[in-house]
């Protein structure tokens, strides 16, 4: 006579004819509490007390079995998951209730188009480049006028002190001929800024940024240019370079009218 144990979640395990001392000894091992407790992680316990002592399978139910060694089984099977596989596995859940609905897999982009949708009001590229054109000689014209403007009603002077009443010996004095590199650099900053302002004073517009990291570029360009070895201002002047990259990026995004006309003026190459 051997006694047989089936359970759908485990294999069936048949054990010989139980002995008076066998019975003893199993009734030990599974009153240990110690024992009992690592033992039953596996389920092994409960099946072998329901098994070996009817007194103790009549008072568990059937309901009350099954639960606990699922919850045990499903333990065992992720406890080693680790938060990109729990992740995953979430995803291809979410995948799977698609399928099963009858939507695709994954879910289509919020502002989604079909490659075989019409297009509505489209230009032709004849038309587009025409526009491109008529907008870069439009900003060309804005931006000589600008200048003209500038060169008029300004004097190169130092210290910016245009427009002040003063001798010609004074005024020889304070060109800006005869000033350093840095005030001449300052000079065409400041220039440069005033072209693209938006109002006057302007110094924060992205417009403005980016001449004032233009200026500053071809000034460390220079510097570089004579020091081949110098790597602090290299990596300086790297930083510039991506600074006015993102700013450009920015413009490009939110006003693009501004940056087509940046671009044109001082012939960036992207």
């Amino acid at each position: 006579m051997y006694i047989q144990i089936q359970y759908s979640y485990l294999h069936t395990f048949h054990f010989p004819p139980p002995t008076t001392a066998s019975i003893m000894s199993l009734r030990c091992f599974f009153t240990n509490p110690h024992v009992a407790s690592k033992v039953s992680r596996n389920g092994i316990a409960m099946l072998g007390k329901a098994a070996l002592f009817p007194a103790a399978a009549s008072s568990i139910a059937p309901q009350q079995l099954q639960p606990t060694i699922i919850s045990i089984n499903h333990q065992i099977r992720y406890k080693s998951m680790t938060k990109t596989k729990q992740r995953q596995r979430a995803k291809m859940i979410d995948r799977e209730k698609r399928v099963a609905q009858g939507l695709p897999a994954k879910p289509k982009p919020p502002k989604y188009l079909p490659k075989d949708s019409p297009v509505i009001n489209a230009m032709t590229r004849h038309e587009r480049d025409d526009e491109s054109k008529r907008f870069d000689f439009a900003a060309a014209e804005g931006m000589k006028t600008k200048m003209t403007t500038q060169s008029e009603s300004e004097e190169n002077m130092r210290f910016q002190f245009d427009g002040l009443v003063m001798s010609d010996r004074v005024r020889r004095v304070f060109d800006l001929t005869n000033g350093s590199q840095r005030e001449v650099v300052t000079s065409q900053k400041r220039r440069g800024m005033e072209l693209f302002q938006l109002r006057e004073g302007d110094t924060g517009s992205s417009a403005v940024q980016v001449v004032a990291l233009t200026t500053r570029i071809q000034q460390l360009q220079t510097h570089m240019a004579k020091h081949h070895k110098d790597n602090s201002t290299k990596r300086g002047l790297d930083a510039v370079y991506v600074r006015r990259r993102k700013v450009l990026d920015y413009m490009e995004r939110k006003d693009f009218e501004s940056y087509r006309k940046v671009v044109k003026s001082l012939g960036l190459v992207r």
